[in-house]
């Protein structure tokens, strides 16, 4: 292999609870298929909030990993909670930004790479990652799993002006900005006139269908009797991801009589806040039909997703330029998904393309209570609709790399030049 890549990414193994890290894992995995070597520049796994050793064994033995020096300003430098938000800008890993470029250092001096790619929703990659285009004259690609500055986000007005500042860099110095919705094209598009156009490219989330189990659970397989269950895997937000509307629209099903103890099961997989929703559950009487569980290994929880009888989807209309990365594993699972997401959204877009429309806004209760008498009654006739494999299979994370693959072409091509340290 003669082309190598140097990626920084705050969230890889053995990182738990994101799902942004399939992302990165995709691409350094299948990028070998295309004669691309890769190295990735992460934390030590001290900055992780939650880890499992177990998700080590992800990484395949020919990516080499290196780790920077890193802390979480709200773990490991907060005095009885507090820290000063100068700790914090543009993200709590800020300490990663010096220990990310030292590394990189010894990096690119023994290593030469082509080209330099960092990986949002943590901001201090692409610190890292213009840091390095900087120092080496390497080609730089942004990439963003979501939009960076947006309106109320981030709400303290400092680390806004940080984002809004780092965002005017990669559009300055970025050979090629990589989005993963339209949506968020757009945006940048109307934000970023000058930038040229055809520099912005949209390679979406997407399955890894290896790491899914060789034979799902079909009907037949299922213990008889048991309710039907409707899987959340993942973490909720009090903004983003907020149950309280279908939580209230499941105590009054249940007390109208069209919701019965026992019959149907809601479960909430590694939602991450079970102290805050516990309450709410046992206060509305829903403690026999909403679990909160403990969150699972990786391949684990995309088993999961195959053994139930559907999927719910949670997604504020403040994310409408985005599309959940957990989407593509629920279509790939084949089974019936219940989205309360904006109808104007990215997200919602996407399903109506694919034929599924089983959609409600996530904050109204009535229209959520509506359709969830159609789905469940869809559901207990087994005729709920399920997007046939052929139009998942365009989300392939490894169909989706060869795309990375011939961009990281284009770039070292119109470089033109030796690779760093030469």
């Amino acid at each position: 292999m003669h082309k190598r890549l140097l990626l920084v990414a705050y969230h890889f193994p053995p990182v738990q609870g994101s799902t942004g890290v399939t992302r990165t894992l995709a691409f350094a995995k299948y990028l070998r298929e295309s004669d691309w070597e890769v190295t990735i520049l992460t934390v030590h796994p001290r900055a992780y909030a939650s880890e499992r050793a177990e998700n080590l064994a992800l990484v395949p033995d020919y990516v080499h990993v290196e780790r920077a020096w890193a802390l979480d300003a709200r773990r490991h430098l907060a005095i009885r909670e507090r820290y000063p938000l100068l700790l914090a800008v543009p993200d709590r890993w800020q300490s990663w930004i010096a220990g990310g470029l030292w590394r990189a250092r010894k990096i690119v001096q023994r290593w030469r790479p082509h080209v330099v790619l960092s990986t949002y929703p943590i901001a201090s990659a692409h610190c890292i990652g213009y840091g390095i285009h900087r120092m080496f004259g390497l080609p730089w690609i942004a990439d963003f799993r979501d939009p960076m500055a947006q309106e109320g986000y981030p709400p303290e007005p400092l680390i806004h002006r940080a984002y809004q500042s780092i965002e005017r860099r990669v559009f300055s110095h970025a050979a090629r900005v990589v989005v993963t919705t339209s949506g968020t094209e757009q945006l940048y598009v109307s934000r970023f006139p000058s930038y040229p156009r055809t520099a912005i490219r949209v390679i979406a989330n997407g399955f890894d269908e290896e790491m899914f189990p060789s034979r799902p659970v079909s009907r037949q397989d299922r213990e008889p009797g048991r309710p039907l269950r409707i899987l959340h895997s993942g973490l909720l937000y009090s903004d983003e991801r907020n149950p309280e509307a279908l939580f209230a629209a499941l105590a009054e099903l249940r007390t109208e009589g069209n919701l019965v103890d026992g019959e149907v099961e809601f479960r909430f997989r590694a939602s991450g806040n079970e102290e805050q929703y516990a309450p709410v559950v046992r206060s509305l009487g829903l403690t026999a039909c909403v679990q909160l569980l403990p969150p699972i290994p990786y391949r684990e929880a995309l088993e999961e997703m195959q053994a139930v009888d559907a999927l719910l989807l949670m997604q504020a209309s403040n994310c409408n330029q985005q599309i959940p990365a957990k989407l593509y594993e629920y279509l790939y699972a084949q089974r019936p998904i219940l989205a309360l997401t904006d109808p104007a959204g990215d997200t919602a877009a996407l399903l109506r393309q694919l034929g599924a429309g089983n959609v409600a806004p996530l904050d109204d209760k009535q229209a959520i209570k509506a359709l969830l008498r159609e789905f469940l009654r869809e559901l207990r006739q087994d005729g709920a609709f399920v997007v046939p494999r052929a139009r998942v299979q365009q989300f392939s994370r490894r169909d989706l790399t060869r795309s990375l693959a011939a961009l990281l072409d284009e770039v070292v091509s119109e470089a033109a030049v030796q690779p760093a340290g030469a």
